[in-house]
């Protein structure tokens, strides 16, 4: 294995957590009603969830599913890092969707290259 694989783990890990938290965690529920996106956790719950286990199984079998994962988790994060702004959010609170954007665009960066 190589870095680009061990950090998309990481990321691919953080998602799942992220997704499953998103579904059951009372704590993002009231989130989700603060950001006032509450008809919307289950979906965005689910799309962490999906692109985690995507990007997991893109790293051993597939580049570009792991392409298409990496691409899809990094806008789900801008579209919340866009959340986060809209509501004021303070930049600390704010950084770690800006950090998960930022990382995912830029392993689909790097998954791309391995296709092109």
């Amino acid at each position: 294995m190589n870095t680009l694989d061990y950090l998309s783990l990481f990321a691919a890990l953080s998602f799942i957590y992220f997704g499953i938290s998103c579904l059951l965690s009372p704590f993002m529920k009231n989130e989700f009603i603060r950001y006032g996106l509450a008809k919307h956790r289950r979906i965005v719950g689910i799309l962490q969830f999906i692109g985690g286990i995507s990007l997991l199984i893109g790293v051993f079998y597939s580049t570009m599913l792991a392409l298409a994962a990496s691409t899809g988790l990094a806008l789900i994060m801008i579209l919340g890092y866009g959340v986060r702004i809209k509501i004021r959010d303070p930049f600390l609170a704010s950084f770690p969707a800006l950090f998960y954007a930022a990382f995912n665009s830029y392993l689909a960066y790097r998954w791309l290259t391995l296709i092109l």
